[in-house]
């Protein structure tokens, strides 16, 4: 074997954990999202999210890992790894050298089943579960896939052009908020219901709290090892996301007179977005400087963009995290520096132009392509087999009518 790329079981440990810990997202997610709708449709948010973590996992074994990292041209990969043939435990120098192949697989597994679940949060109380299972296949196949190999894969357009991606500002953040602000415009507003019930807001901070967590992996782990970058991604991740809670309770708190726990940690989710793109590339205090502005930048994007328009982007994936991630690569264009990571780029603030001109260009891609092809999916799964519940059903809640099941009792 080639010393330079030699299995380091430090490296190895920490990216696996990692992968645990971007795992836990989508249970955490589930919680999140479960304690903000009316209580006759909490189990339907937990059976979406696990039905991502359960099919989208099947999907990416068989064909999901090969389309997004084999070797292909610059917009999708190949096929030659179907079923994980030849993903074994070498390292694959094209991604890491330090771990097995299989390891950098089932990390970005979490990615790919945690993506989709975050539109769940636009399509509350009003889809199909079965529309939703029909989205979210032909949404992974046709929209998370193909970026992400454009921007993480070898040989990938975006990758190519330099573009500074560390832990999925386009492939995540922006995709999953650009469509979800799609499929909610589609699906059109939810009967009797404008805003988030928070009908358990324990469940909310629990949530809350569990994707902090959670999210330490998602960024710290896309360093790949146990090294001085993923140390960095670390502390900016917690830096970014302490300072986006003190600004959106600080904004909250000024215009209407009361800070809240939900808008705290409202603040925290939008810090994390926001620094994602970031976190290996940028210091500590630019950290902070990015989480203070992405909690004033969502706020508005919450409680007067949407307010404005008038759209049900229910529980607020595009005014989180498709505001944030898009502020997220800016910043890391603007902020980015060799001094963290000498295998990125400077950014704007010490001279490259070019740098921030590649970001600005990789996060309108992203928003255009997820938009276009978003709507397309919207379009053939409604024609197919409808996406929205009759009325009677959205009014009964999706609990009992999609899943014959109810989380409390009658007497509640």
């Amino acid at each position: 074997m080639d010393p330079s790329t030699q299995i380091n079981a430090g490296d190895t440990a920490w990216v696996l954990v990692s992968a645990g810990l971007v795992m836990l997202m989508t249970p955490a997610l589930a919680f999140f999202y479960g304690g903000m709708v009316r209580r006759k449709n909490i189990l339907a948010i937990l059976m979406k999210c696990f039905a991502c973590l359960a099919i989208i996992l099947v999907l990416w074994i068989l064909y999901g890992y090969s389309l997004a990292f084999a070797p292909g041209n610059s917009f999708i990969g190949g096929m030659q790894w179907f079923g994980l043939r030849g993903v074994g435990f070498a390292p694959n120098p094209d991604y890491a050298a330090t771990i097995p192949h299989s390891t950098f697989m089932i990390f970005q597994a979490m990615f790919a089943v945690i993506t989709p679940a975050v539109i769940i949060g636009s399509l509350v109380e009003r889809i199909k579960f079965s529309a939703f299972l029909v989205f979210m296949v032909l949404w992974l196949t046709f929209v998370y896939i193909p970026i992400a190999h454009m921007v993480w894969g070898a040989g990938g357009w975006l990758r190519n052009l330099g573009v500074l991606d560390f832990a999925g500002g386009t492939v995540v953040e922006i995709n999953c908020g650009v469509a979800g602000l799609v499929s909610s415009l589609f699906l059109g507003r939810r009967l009797g219901q404008t805003h988030p019930s928070l009908h358990n807001l324990p469940f909310v901070v629990l949530g809350a709290g569990l994707l902090w967590f959670g999210w330490l992996g998602f960024n710290a782990g896309s360093a790949l090892a146990a090294n001085g970058v993923a140390s960095n991604a670390f502390v900016t991740t917690n830096a970014a996301a302490a300072a986006a809670a003190v600004s959106w309770a600080a904004i909250e708190w000024i215009t209407t007179g009361k800070p809240t726990i939900f808008g705290t940690v409202s603040g925290v989710v939008a810090g994390l977005v926001a620094i994602t793109p970031a976190c290996g590339y940028v210091e500590p205090l630019a950290a902070i400087f990015i989480g203070l502005v992405v909690g004033g930048l969502s706020f508005f994007a919450v409680g007067v963009v949407k307010q404005k328009f008038g759209y049900d982007d229910s529980l607020d994936a595009f005014g989180v995290h498709g505001i944030g991630g898009f502020w997220g690569m800016l910043a890391t264009g603007l902020f980015a520096t060799t001094a963290v990571n000498p295998g990125g780029a400077n950014g704007l603030l010490l001279g490259n132009t070019a740098q921030f001109k590649t970001q600005i260009m990789a996060a309108s891609i992203t928003v255009v392509y997820c938009a276009i092809v978003t709507a397309a999916i919207c379009f053939i799964v409604d024609r197919l087999i409808g996406m929205r519940v009759p009325a009677e059903q959205e009014i009964m809640g999706l609990d009992l009518t999609q899943h014959h099941e109810r989380a409390y009792t009658i007497l509640d």
